[in-house]
């Protein structure tokens, strides 16, 4: 790509119809994310249908290690990404090269640790996040044919991320599109065709995001990219690096803050549901994740948009995207609220046809989807913060709903309401950490709006 080709790519960040400038930015990434999640939860229906109600608990016994992982990759991702906007905004392409080497030195260093540890202490940690004696083989085997496509899946979900926040949204959008295709082809053919069970799953899954991070990964040998790989960015700059951690803090502890959380509710609910309660957590979690995925990819087509131009200084298209975005997610929340609330024995059915585990599930649904339509705007405001730099702030919005609201209620309810405590404790976690979100945010734009008079 010459200069000048590029030069038009990120000047539409400034000139751009902000409504047009989001939809096209956000539509790629929304098809992404929610592809990418329809596999999982086809993956999932095809466990639950195919191998059984243990074999979905088993699989929902991993999500926190899995969340631990995906949390080192959102560090550096959603870190960089937002780095590359705020330089690309203020002209800076030299420092926005050396953000790219570094997010992938950074990147293996993290993997070849968290798969050494996780390699080695398996059993344990899976004992330790709630597994059973029933559910331990399920959780066993799935990672184990796992954990090594994990460095693959940062790779692709880091990387993914720069390429959009450098001016690439469509190639991004297909980068999931390969992903997610190749896994619901692999996911037939190894768990129901050739048997495989379990870790059929787990090696679709590895295959795909092999596929997926090779395509990405080679966009940024291209001459044509905006942003490049170069001789000399690869070393760890400290300067660059504590901004990447930064800005990346807060989407990261949103993950690893999920898995102490999934820790806490598994153990919860197998105290006072069993085996098929946290089961009917994974159908509630896949359920859901379906929908905050959308509200995932719409904040990756915002962030671009509002790290540009609040590095350029326009605060009028700052604004307006972020209350743009910000009635989109409640919207999309709010209907799948209404879903959940209303047909929770459909959803529970697709995948599994174990009568106690449906019960439990619509049980789930119907109350801890209660509050829900207010999560869209909570996780459109933590985006927010993150991408204008303001990592204090994008962090503790994160942790509100997650850790200082709902790890109390988890530990308070469930003594008095037993199983239905556990699903209490979401709504209402989501109500408080709403209120605080406002609060913050009412703020910030004050101050915005103070800054530039």
């Amino acid at each position: 790509m010459n200069q000048s080709s590029s030069n038009t790519r990120l000047n539409e960040l400034a000139e751009s119809p902000v409504g047009s400038l989001l939809f096209r930015y956000s539509f790629p990434a929304i098809v992404g994310m929610v592809v990418m999640s329809l596999y999982n939860v086809i993956d999932r229906i095809i466990i639950g249908q195919v191998v059984g109600p243990e074999a979905i608990t088993g699989l929902t016994i991993t999500f926190p290690v899995m969340n631990l992982t995906a949390a080192l990759g959102i560090l550096v991702g959603a870190g960089s990404s937002a780095c590359v906007s705020i330089m690309l905004g203020s002209g800076d392409r030299r420092s926005a090269s050396i953000v790219l080497g570094n997010a992938l030195t950074l990147t293996l260093i993290f993997a070849t640790l968290y798969i050494a540890f996780f390699g080695t202490y398996l059993d344990g940690i899976l004992r330790s996040f709630g597994a059973s004696d029933v559910t331990l083989p399920y959780a066993r085997e799935f990672m184990t044919y796992l954990l090594p496509g994990l460095l693959m899946t940062n790779l692709t979900f880091s990387f993914n991320n720069i390429m959009r926040a450098s001016g690439y949204p469509i190639r991004a959008m297909v980068t999931m599109l390969i992903g997610a295709g190749c896994n619901v082809v692999l996911a037939y053919l190894f768990v129901i065709v050739f048997n495989l069970g379990i870790k059929g799953a787990a090696i679709a899954t590895d295959i795909s995001m092999t596929v997926s991070m090779l395509f990405v990964m080679a966009h940024f040998f291209k001459n044509d990219s905006t942003l490049r790989f170069h001789r000399g960015t690869f070393g760890l700059r400290f300067h660059i690096v504590g901004r990447i951690v930064a800005i990346g803090a807060a989407p990261s502890l949103v993950n690893a803050a999920a898995c102490f959380i999934n820790v806490i509710i598994n153990r919860s609910l197998y105290d006072y549901g069993g085996d098929m309660a946290v089961g009917a957590a994974g159908i509630f979690t896949t359920f859901t994740s379906l929908l905050t995925m959308v509200c995932v990819g719409l904040c990756q087509g915002m962030q671009p948009i509002v790290g540009y131009n609040y590095g350029a200084g326009n605060l009028h298209r700052l604004n307006r995207c972020y209350w743009l975005a910000v009635a989109v997610a409640t919207a999309v929340t709010g209907a799948g609220a209404a879903v959940g609330y209303t047909m929770p024995g459909y959803i529970a059915r697709a995948f599994t046809t174990d009568t106690v585990l449906i019960s439990t599930t619509v049980q789930a649904l119907t109350i801890a989807m209660t509050a829900f339509p207010v999560v869209g705007f909570q996780i459109v405001s933590t985006t927010f913060f993150q991408s204008i730099g303001y990592a204090a702030k994008s962090i503790f919005l994160s942790l509100c709903r997650q850790v200082l609201f709902l790890i109390p209620l988890l530990l308070w309810l469930p003594p008095y309401f037993q199983l239905a405590g556990v699903w209490m404790a979401f709504p209402i976690s989501d109500i408080i950490a709403t209120i605080v979100t406002a609060i913050m945010i009412a703020t910030q734009l004050h101050s915005l709006r103070k800054l530039h008079q």
